[in-house]
Order: C-alpha cells, then structure tokens, then sequence
C-alpha cells in the first residue's frame, strides 16, 4: 500500500511535527504541506525527505508569515494530486484533513484539535489581536465564518478520527459530531533522565504568550519571597513577565535544550498554568521524577496523577497557585522519582508507535476487507 502524509505545515519542529516524525518513521512517504522551511528541518529526518508543498510556498514571506494567508488555506490544501496513494493519514490542527480523497482512498487524520481560533478560541482571538471591532474586525469574521463553514464539512472527508487527548476527543465530537481514538502523542522521554536529588528551587518553562499565563506565576512567586522560581521561555510577553518579577524570582530567556534539562531535573518541581490540549513539558518534567504543580484543566488532567505525580490548583489565580505550593511543600516528602518517571514513560516515543500501527493495521483491515464501514476502531 502507498501511504502519504498531510500536514498542515511543516516550517518548525513543535509538537505536531513531533507526531508527524513518529508516524513517518513508521509510514516514510511522501509528504504534503501548505508550507515548508527546509533551512529550519535541518538536521531533522525530514531533511532529506519527498516534501510537496502549495502554491502558497511562492507567496511573499510564507515561511513566517504564513498564517496571513489563512483564507487560501481550503483551496490550496484542496489542490494536492493524491491519487495514487492508497491510504491519507493528515496530522491537522487546521487545513491538513481537507484534502480531497476518493471514495475508495482510506483517509485517517490525527487531529491535534479543531482550529482553535475559529472554534473556541473565537473570541478570545478577535480581542487578543484586537480584530473584534473596526472595518478589519467585520473583514476578520466574515474570513472566520467562512473557515468555520469549511472545516465542519470537510470533516465528511475523513474516514477516522485519531487525536491527543480525551480533552480534545470531546472538543472533535462536539465540534465535528464525530467520536475519535485516543492515542497520546510521543514524548521523547528517553532525552530526559532521572534525578533524585532536588535543589531548593520552582522551575516554570514556556513560551512566553497570554494563554500560557506565566505572568500569573511570577506574580504568585513574588509575594512567596521565601521560595525561589527559575523562569525559562521567550516571547512577546517576555518583558512583561520580567518586569513583575521580585528578587527571588530568577528570569533566564530562552535556553538550550540541555540548560533546560539541567534545570528539569534539578527543581523540586516544575509550576505550569496553561490550559493545554494534552502539555508536552508537563510530561517532560515528569521524565525527570519531578513533581508538577498544575493547572488543572486540559491534558493535564490525563498525564498528571493528583497527590502522586504532582498537585492541581483549580483557577488560574494567583490565591489558587499560592494555596496549590503550600499543598505541595506539606506532602513534598511523599513523592516518589522512580514513580513519577515511570508515569511519564506512558507517554513515549515507542508506545506510540506501537499503538499507531496497531490502530492503522485495525483500520485498513475494517476499511478494505469490511465493506468500507465508517466506525471507531478498538485495539
């Protein structure tokens, strides 16, 4: 069987990309992307492989600023000639599941989520970019509407639903009215490794933009002066975090990735606000037997095990975060490395390619030997 691979685009290496490697080392067709940076994969296994990207490639500064050109998304994704694969698997977050397949072509798609900021991000984004009023507001919702109406009967042209959490498969089926198999991404724990011995510190690491809410951290850290926090992460919020931050509280910017891990083994534990749809470091920190204190909504809630891999705080509020440190430090003494590793190893690179193929092989059979009935597959 020909098996090629859909995605939306391909221009950094994040966590979409890090399930697109996975299901590639597993399935290395060819590959088509809205986009593609080749300077930026190298190094990466995508290097040297068959890349097929749209006309939106040509247009002026696509490698960055390619979600400007959000409203040609349908239509280029629509213009790849896939007609000589056999099975579509398309990792999406936006366009990638839009290809067109014919009846007779298997279309699986891991979908990470929804697009997120024409769904339930909807709002949130118009007033974050401050598109919610004006003559570009009113030329902004008109485009989203548009996408919304695109992505919902695009869905029609997927077979089955694969996606990272449980969080998200709720998303899909409320969204898209289709059910969805849970397998959780790869993490690459074998990058991390264990240490039993913590240093007297708090580590929060991200990418520094409003969802992530590092702000809120660093200011519950600033009025706990007794507690040290080490802060990793750039981005456009950078200066705003930096400048709510007290003497205890340590702002590094962007590190490599062995800083990082240096400081992910170290803590006495890792401090994460966001609402994610599944949180790849909270999974990382975990790797390296270090307790989380999290947010407790999202993927968290499926990657953390209350009370033996770390501990929630129910509002994204600075009293909440504060109340969540002081429930830590009375139990610190009752978490257990070895078990927190052993946790994250749920999550690895291996079993998600075992689950992968297991569920591909499961839905081929269904599909080509079953009278092509559309159904979740159990394995």
């Amino acid at each position: 069987m020909k098996v090629s691979l859909v995605h939306d685009w391909l221009v950094t290496l994040a966590g979409a990309e890090k399930v697109l490697e996975a299901i590639y080392e597993l399935f290395p067709g060819p590959i088509y992307t809205l986009v593609s940076d080749r300077e930026n994969l190298k190094g990466s296994i995508f290097e040297k492989s068959e890349i097929h990207t749209s006309f939106i490639q040509k247009l002026p500064r696509a490698k960055t600023k390619y979600r400007s050109y959000l409203p040609f998304f349908p239509l280029a994704i629509e213009q790849f000639d896939l007609s000589s694969s056999d099975v579509i698997i398309s990792v999406s977050s936006c366009a990638a599941k839009g290809v067109l397949t014919r009846t007779d072509q298997l279309h699986i798609c891991y979908c990470c989520t929804p697009v997120r900021y024409a769904w339930d991000l909807y709002q949130q984004y118009l007033v974050e970019t401050g598109l919610n009023k004006g003559l570009k507001g009113a030329v902004a919702k008109i485009i989203l509407h548009y996408i919304r109406m695109w992505d919902y009967t695009s869905t029609n042209r997927v077979d089955y639903f694969v996606t990272l959490s449980y969080y998200i498969a709720k998303r899909i089926k409320k969204i898209y009215g289709r059910n969805s198999t849970v397998i959780y991404p790869p993490v690459d724990v074998a990058s991390f490794n264990i240490n039993s011995h913590k240093d007297n510190f708090y580590l929060a690491a991200s990418r520094m933009v409003p969802y992530k809410k590092m702000d809120l951290i660093v200011e519950a850290f600033s009025v706990m002066p007794d507690k040290k926090l080490v802060v990793i992460g750039d981005g456009p919020d950078f200066a705003k975090v930096k400048s709510k931050a007290a003497r205890n509280i340590e702002i590094l910017g962007y590190q490599p990735f062995e800083v990082l891990k240096d400081y992910m083994q170290k803590a006495k534990a890792f401090v994460f606000a966001a609402e994610e749809d599944f949180g790849i470091i909270p999974v990382e920190a975990q790797a390296c037997g270090t307790p989380v204190i999290a947010f407790g909504k999202g993927g968290v809630l499926e990657t953390i095990v209350e009370k033996k891999t770390g501990v929630f705080f129910r509002k994204q509020s600075i009293d909440d975060l504060i109340e969540a440190v002081k429930l830590f430090e009375k139990i610190e003494d009752k978490f257990d490395c070895v078990i927190i590793r052993q946790n994250a190893e749920r999550f690895s690179k291996e079993n998600f390619k075992t689950k992968f193929k297991q569920f591909f092989d499961a839905t081929v059979e269904k599909f080509f030997n079953s009278g092509k009935v559309r159904n979740s597959v159990h394995f």
